[in-house]
């Protein structure tokens, strides 16, 4: 009688610690997963900064801000200005 108590015991620790790993192995598994849609993400942003930046150092997007935003024009390639500067930028 003694035996079996023994060996029901032993096989429930055993039982116990086979469930525990299988919990163990699973959060990893979630986590893993977690870490891999956070690449995903972070590749999307990536590839969404890089076009921006992209467009943004281009010569036609630089040439419309400076228009816009500055009030600068293109200027005639025909014609070449000289600007002489005095002390003080006068």
């Amino acid at each position: 009688m003694r035996g079996g108590i023994v060996w029901i015991v032993a096989l429930a620790v055993l039982l116990t610690g086979v469930v525990a790993v299988n919990v163990a192995v699973l959060r990893q598994n979630m986590q893993l997963e977690s870490y891999g849609n956070q690449q995903s993400q972070l590749r999307d942003q990536n590839l969404e900064l890089r076009s921006r930046l992209s467009q943004a150092t281009s010569s036609p997007y630089v040439e419309r801000v400076a228009q816009k935003r500055l009030g600068l024009v293109t200027a005639n390639s025909s014609q070449t200005t000289y600007i002489r500067l005095g002390a003080g930028g006068k």
